[in-house]
């Protein structure tokens, strides 16, 4: 991380516009405590209301990944077809991508605001809405359906066996019921999020370690296919492997949310550092456990298989962990997809933002649970969303190294006609362009279980939707935004 840490921290002290957000005017002199409501939104965090270490972004970031998704997801490789070191290798390469989240989290600090306001300067102040609209907000409701959809199928059947009968009553029921303790969570914010989330990730690590010792004990270590694959079949399922682990982290373009009320002078690397670590590690430990438990268990049905080698006792521990996992995980996504609501321009306080999306993602999870099947929602979701999510984490590190981490988080918040973010009529073409070029090719590379793109098809049927769409973002990103027409980076690459 020492190449982090060569990119000078910059502080914002520029004027906000006229036409600045006044949702969080009043916040500005009141500091963040756990158990109130937070009463910032996306406004400017004053250094005065700084606080906290880099550290304490590993445990923000390990008890969202201590997950009962993951085991799902790591028995997915095994039914693709995989071996179990071939899982393995899988497994460790998607969840390097939690770099890339690491690296794009040091910008909070640096601008004291949240992301979705920091890609003001790679989008403009009218471009970023757009983009926001699919990145931050649709994309956040949707993977508020898929882990509320996970934890709502093992809560329903704990309930089932305690004798509260079942069907699409039941299943209502306790999907608004895990919500609506998640909305909680997002609504009261930041520093509760930040306090609660230590022992979490504390309490849900000793249980899936608990579980981790059962699935051991009943691993197959001597598992190989019942057909070996070969050639391009093998070559198909590895990349879409790769694809499925990596949607996570690149998902999470929220991490700069997290950081932003660490002081300004906090290392650049010990806020990716510990972002990467925090995510990285459990997610590669519990996505493992479920290759392993797919190499003895039908994990078709990863609920009923689990609770096959489990003692009776720890079932209940085990849906209650779960369930704990999706809050804190949701609870992340909702909250910074109710800041991304304010940055698109609505008028609303940041509670009535999560608020929002927290009913859109019910919605979704009672369709994707009464009407869809659950397995096939999460390889879906997962294989679609890296189209779009993945060149928009590539322009935003590229924009980070190209500015050398320079954001003036006041100037960003300045939304009025000729502001430094204003740009073209209010977009930035240059980010737009690497948006739309990267995410066309990332569609023409992308191979799923209903559609395979054309130079998906030409590769043998393996997705290179990830490394050919954020490759091609960021050139394009690079090139068009050093170009005398847009003049993006004339400050910083004269």
């Amino acid at each position: 991380m020492a190449v982090l840490d060569s990119i000078p921290v910059a502080i914002g002290t520029g004027q906000e516009g006229e036409d600045a957000p006044t949702v969080t005017a009043a916040a500005t002199t009141t500091l963040d405590s756990s158990g109130t409501l937070e009463a910032h939104g996306i406004g400017y965090i004053p250094e005065g209301e700084r606080y906290g270490k880099a550290r304490g972004l590993f445990a923000v970031w390990a008890a969202p990944n201590v997950s009962y998704l993951s085991l799902v997801v790591g028995s997915a490789l095994i039914l693709m077809g995989l071996s179990l070191a071939q899982a393995l290798w899988v497994i460790v390469a998607g969840n390097l991508f939690w770099a890339f989240t690491g690296v794009i989290a040091v910008s909070g600090p640096s601008a004291g605001t949240t992301g979705s306001v920091i890609t003001r300067a790679i989008y403009g102040i009218r471009g970023n809405k757009v983009v926001l609209v699919l990145t931050g907000w649709l994309i956040a409701a949707a993977y508020l359906a898929l882990n509320w959809s996970a934890a709502s199928v093992a809560g329903v059947g704990l309930a089932q066996q305690m004798g509260l009968g079942g069907g699409a009553v039941l299943s209502g029921v306790v999907i608004v019921v895990i919500a609506a303790a998640t909305i909680a969570v997002a609504v009261y914010g930041h520093n509760t999020i930040l306090r609660l989330y230590g022992p979490l990730s504390v309490l849900l690590t000793v249980v899936f370690v608990v579980l981790s010792a059962f699935i051991l004990a009943n691993t197959d270590w001597g598992y190989q296919p019942q057909q070996q694959l070969e050639g391009a079949p093998l070559w198909a399922a590895l990349a879409g492997g790769f694809v499925i682990i990596a949607s996570a982290p690149l998902s999470y373009n929220n991490s700069p949310d997290l950081a932003r009320y660490l002081p300004g002078d906090t290392r650049p690397s010990a806020v990716a550092g510990w972002t990467f670590l925090g995510g990285f590690l459990p997610s590669v430990v519990f996505t493992a456990m479920g290759a392993f438990a797919a190499t003895a268990l039908d994990m078709s049905d990863p609920e009923k298989a689990l609770e096959g080698i489990m003692p009776g006792w720890f079932v209940p521990v085990f849906v209650v962990a779960v369930v704990l996992n999706t809050v804190s995980n949701n609870g992340l996504t909702a909250y910074s997809a109710g800041l991304t609501l304010q940055s698109i321009g609505l008028r609303i306080s940041r509670v009535w933002g999560v608020l929002v999306i927290g009913i859109l993602g019910t919605a979704m999870t009672l369709y994707s649970i009464l009407v869809f099947d659950f397995l096939t929602s999460v390889q879906t979701m997962l294989e679609l969303v890296t189209v779009v999510t993945g060149p928009a984490m590539a322009v935003f590190v590229t924009d980070i190294l190209m500015r050398r981490n320079h954001y003036d988080g006041k100037q960003l918040l300045d939304e009025s006609r000729g502001s430094a973010h204003w740009y073209d009529g209010g977009v930035n073409w240059a980010g737009i362009a690497a948006m739309v070029v990267g995410g066309l090719v990332a569609t023409l590379f992308v191979s799923t279980s209903f559609w395979t793109g054309p130079w998906a098809e030409a590769a043998g049927g393996a997705s290179l939707a990830i490394p050919a769409g954020m490759a091609v973002a960021a050139a394009v990103y690079f090139l068009v935004g050093r170009t005398s027409r847009f003049g993006l980076f004339r400050e910083v690459c004269a």
